[in-house]
């Protein structure tokens, strides 16, 4: 039985991955849930640590909304770079051309430069899969659209966008949904910093810990019979629970 580890968004916090990633075996199937950019500070290194362990190690990078919005802007920058700044992808712009992150964008200027200057991470965004599917779990960033009565038909938006109506959904798919997106201190009502992850009766767990946030980069990995174990890292060291 193939075991996974699962980490959440990491939203340009490397130094927190790198913390995270001393606690994966080098064997367990490596799976991030998406949003890999925007809002913190270093989205270059992100991209290029997992590109690295995708292409080296076979891990899978899901797309997150935040991937979804990037690619948006880069394919229609003058309409979309607003929405995109909006939600924090000054940061990113900056972080892939090497200036501060506080440096002016021009959102039309710049997207023609991040196409050529990062043009092997842009591919690599490019082809991130929206869902993994196994045996006893389902990934996705955000949810699936539960009222369908096939939810292998949620739409791409959907798996990167959706939540309420997934949160508040009855998981009837048989298997078990394994989500970010939506920070887990929302979810159970609670202060950021929370080391819980959000798991219901019908089989949803949410690990985003809002790590940009002043949260936790959580990691999780999954066996045959649920999770084996889980790991929160702060800013300031990791905090392990069993």
């Amino acid at each position: 039985m193939t075991e996974y580890f699962t980490i959440g968004d990491v939203h340009g916090k490397a130094s927190m991955l790198d913390e995270l990633l001393q606690h994966w075996d080098g064997c367990s199937q490596l799976v991030f849930l998406g949003d890999l950019i925007d809002r913190g500070e270093d989205s270059r290194a992100v991209l290029e640590r997992v590109k690295n362990l995708v292409d080296q190690k076979g891990a899978v990078c899901l797309s997150g909304n935040h991937e979804y919005m990037f690619l948006t802007w880069l394919d229609n920058p003058e309409k979309s770079y607003d929405h995109y700044r909006r939600n924090g992808g000054d940061t990113t712009i900056n972080s892939l051309l090497g200036r501060p992150l506080n440096a002016p964008v021009d959102g039309v200027a710049d997207a023609e430069r991040v196409k050529t200057e990062a043009a092997n991470l842009v591919d690599f965004i490019r082809q991130m899969p929206f869902l993994l599917e196994t045996e006893q779990y389902i990934f996705v960033h955000a949810g699936l659209d539960l009222e369908l009565k096939d939810w292998r038909e949620t739409s791409d938006y959907q798996k990167v966008w959706i939540r309420a109506p997934f949160h508040e959904g009855s998981n009837q798919t048989g298997k078990t949904i394994v989500f970010g997106h939506t920070p887990t201190f929302y979810l159970l009502h609670e202060a950021p910093g929370t080391k819980q992850l959000w798991m219901t009766e019908d089989g949803k767990i949410g690990m985003d810990g809002g790590a940009v946030y002043g949260g936790v980069l959580h990691g999780v990995l999954f066996g045959h019979n649920g999770i084996i174990e889980q790991y929160a890292i702060k800013n300031d060291g990791l905090v392990a629970e069993d």
